[in-house]
């Protein structure tokens, strides 16, 4: 069972592409219009959603339930698809709707303007002007779409194996070449790239039903799954519905567990091994209770040789089209399980950590990724928002030195691609919890500002005869006392408020 995601933009001659492909690999070809369809005969409102995700300002919070819906229905869909046998796809973003599905094979069709504009005008006999005109609006809609749906560029070419142009080249011989590139062994269904299939295929199953049922789906749920068992993360407002998920979910085949948290927001907490009974368990802990969040645990495991590539390095190589895939796919994928490697995931502490926060409330589940950086990044679901990301100790087979450098090198390159801070666990406590240091600090920071208002107070008329110096050395002295002084205590005062509020649990 393999999977071929060609994205096609307006006339460039991906539809003929795919169809082609289909026919030499003697796979079936599904298209994004007939999966509209599909969609459409459901229920969902796809002419609404459309027009809301390509006009900024007419998105309501009932469209973003029906895009949740329509992600899980088309996530299903495909899935479904695809475990009947192996599949072309051709629409706009197929793969992304796959995340750590690493059989899937990922082509961009491109075309140049001249092209495109001889195709339109061929196609619906318009002349030059609204033929450009056609195209710039048509592919200006299918941006802001796909960066509403999952936040990313459309045109960024690290998200695709191969791009072909097909002003180049005609879809036959595109097809020819790219049967080559889907018979690759980096391309092969492996046992944990099926697995994450089938995760992500029972986790769109159960959100559909959530979606459909009266009792949920006017709420927001965040559903992930993980060897049958399905995390189900619900917003503070809707706590009176979360009685209701197991009986939604009952009908449902292959769920073993229901677990159910209720979040404001996410942590993502990336480590190698995890220990519940460790201190930054209770710290991490600490923050998700205090800001309503769900923890989602990646055990990260990254590849020999990883460590010495620079991780805080410029991306601008990711984006070049012409690096071999073997490059970027010498393993088993960006989410790695097979058989023999169960155990070791258990040993991690990955499945112990994730029931005590299933016992606290506060889990997001977890999933396992090998490899480097940009699996990690791949891994990542795009529409989950994240207020916190936490780097724990990777590397535990080397030096402490190198761990260090693993780390600070992680959480810058998180800081430059994640809309949220990223913190070291040892950055952890200092940032975001009260210690022994925010202590002292609040009882020094108070005690000067105490003294400053105790003197100033105490000496006023002094202080005004000063400020109000009637030669320009006296007046030029109290601006520069003044210039000096009020950022000074108001740095004094800042800290002793910082300190306070993290005190009291509020940041």
């Amino acid at each position: 069972m393999q999977i071929v995601c060609i994205s096609r933009g307006t006339h460039v001659g991906g539809k003929e592409l795919a169809e082609r492909l289909a026919e030499k690999l003697d796979y079936k070809c599904l298209s994004r219009e007939e999966l509209l369809d599909a969609a459409t005969k459901e229920g969902i409102q796809i002419g609404k959603l459309e027009m809301a995700m390509v006009r900024p300002g007419s998105f309501t919070e009932r469209l973003a339930l029906e895009r949740e819906y329509f992600l899980a229905f088309v996530t299903d869909y495909l899935c479904d698809r695809a475990m009947e046998g192996s599949l072309v796809y051709h629409g706009r973003t197929g793969h992304l709707l796959l995340p750590g599905v690493s059989h899937v094979l990922r082509v961009r069709a491109v075309a140049d303007m001249e092209y495109r504009i001889n195709a339109t005008m061929m196609r619906l006999g318009v002349d030059r002007q609204k033929a450009r005109r056609y195209l710039t609006e048509v592919e200006d809609d299918i941006r802001r779409w796909v960066h509403t749906l999952y936040g990313i560029s459309w045109e960024d070419a690290a998200h695709y194996d191969f791009i072909v142009n097909l002003s180049q080249m005609n879809p036959g011989n595109a097809a020819a070449t790219l049967v080559s590139a889907a018979q690759l062994s980096d391309f092969q269904m492996t046992p944990a790239s099926l697995k994450a299939m089938l995760n992500l295929r029972l986790a769109a199953k159960a959100r559909i039903l959530l979606a459909r049922d009266e009792r949920t789906w006017k709420a927001s749920f965040k559903v992930r799954a993980d060897d049958g068992v399905v995390t189900v993360t619900y917003l503070p407002q809707d706590a009176k519905l979360a009685d209701a998920i197991p009986a939604v979910l009952e009908p449902l085949e292959g769920i073993e567990d229901i677990r159910k948290t209720m979040a404001t927001t996410n942590i993502l907490w990336i480590q190698e091994l995890f220990d519940p009974g460790s201190e930054t368990f209770k710290e991490v802990v600490e923050i998700a209770t205090k800001w309503q969040a769900a923890v989602q645990l990646i055990r990260l495991e990254l590849q020999d040789g990883v460590e010495d590539r620079d991780l805080a390095s410029d991306e601008s190589d990711s984006q070049s089209i012409t690096a071999p895939a073997s490059e970027t796919r010498n393993y088993n994928g960006g989410i790695e399980d097979d058989v023999e490697e169960v155990e070791i995931c258990e040993d991690g502490g990955m499945t112990d950590t994730i029931k005590e926060l299933a016992k606290l409330g506060c889990s997001g589940g977890g999933r396992l990724v090998c490899g480097d950086r940009q699996d990690l990044l791949n891994a990542l679901e795009r529409d989950v928002p994240y207020t916190l990301i936490v780097i724990g100790d990777l590397l535990l087979s080397r030096a402490h030195a190198a761990r260090l450098r693993m780390a600070r090198e992680l959480r810058s390159f998180m800081n430059e691609h994640i809309k949220a801070p990223a913190v070291t666990a040892d950055e952890l406590k200092e940032q975001y919890l009260f210690g022994r240091h925010d202590l002292y600090r609040l009882i020094g920071f108070a005690a000067l500002v105490v003294v400053i208002y105790f003197l100033v107070f105490n000496h006023q008329e002094g202080v005004l005869s000063f400020l109000i110096g009637s030669s320009w050395k006296t007046k030029a002295l109290a601006a520069t006392a003044v210039f000096l002084f009020v950022p000074l205590v108001a740095f004094l005062y800042g800290n002793v408020a910082k300190s306070f509020l993290k005190l009291i649990k509020i940041e």
